[in-house]
């Protein structure tokens, strides 16, 4: 029989592409990432395999050092990896363009750092709206306006950053990453900057926005308790993934 129309266990021919709903959010292999320094090549990432679930809660937990920002970092096409592959709904990450790698994020990612990356001379508004004009939302401001309300700041649409207390300016950020309605959220130690409280509201904000959204996030920390919020947590130890058993 001709090889090309080999019928799968799923039904469908080896050619033929599969539903979008069981395309993975993220399908990491072998993902590696080495920084040259002056005693030599420091290995940051030393074989990453991962499969997350499109609207999946994901945490990834472990020590400093461990290679959760540098993996997070990768999955937002915002660090080039050595080696191995990171595809996202489909798309090979590692080997695009910085201008294909920024189209992709404006269209599928929102991104909240630990630092708010707030521009100063902006309103809270401007500041949301700004991404959506980039990517040619005709409604920018009118979805701006709607994102902060969501997080509560729908009296603060015209203050600037500095007008802001810390919980006030991440929530301008939740909001700026919300917006566009992403189908991937990603949290670089989004409370890490915050006091207990703000810290809290900001992780059932994040959360919810996810659950509205059905976004896949994926969610750095050290706190085991917003890890225990996710659907899994994923270990790191040493630029590696830990087997599931020894989570």
């Amino acid at each position: 029989m001709d090889g090309s129309s080999q019928t799968t266990r799923t039904g469908r021919t080896k050619d033929e592409a599969a539903p979008a709903a069981e395309i993975p959010a993220f399908e990491i292999t072998d993902l590696r990432l080495t920084f040259s320094g002056r005693a030599g090549a420091v290995e940051i990432l030393k074989g990453v395999d991962a499969t997350i679930r499109p609207g999946e809660a994901v945490g990834i937990v472990g020590a400093s050092g461990s290679g959760k920002s540098s993996l997070l970092m990768l999955m937002g096409g915002l660090e080039q990896a050595t080696g191995g592959e990171i595809r996202a709904f489909g798309e090979d990450l590692t080997r695009r363009s910085e201008d294909e790698l920024a189209r992709f994020r404006r269209k599928n990612m929102g991104i909240v750092f630990q630092s708010f990356h707030l521009i100063p001379t902006m309103t809270a508004l401007e500041n949301v709206a700004t991404p959506l004009e980039i990517a040619g939302a005709e409604d920018a401001f009118e979805r701006a306006a709607a994102a902060l309300e969501a997080v509560g700041l729908g009296a603060r649409l015209d203050h600037y950053p500095a007008q802001l207390s810390g919980g006030e300016q991440q929530r301008v950020a939740l909001a700026r990453a919300t917006a566009p309605r992403p189908r991937i959220l990603l949290a670089d130690e989004p409370t890490g900057n915050l006091d207990g409280a703000n810290g809290a509201a900001i992780m059932d904000l994040l959360f919810g926005l996810r659950r509205d959204h059905g976004a896949a996030l994926v969610l750095v920390t050290h706190d085991p308790s917003l890890a225990a919020r996710c659907d899994r947590a994923l270990r790191m130890r040493d630029g590696l993934l830990l087997p599931p058993e020894e989570v």
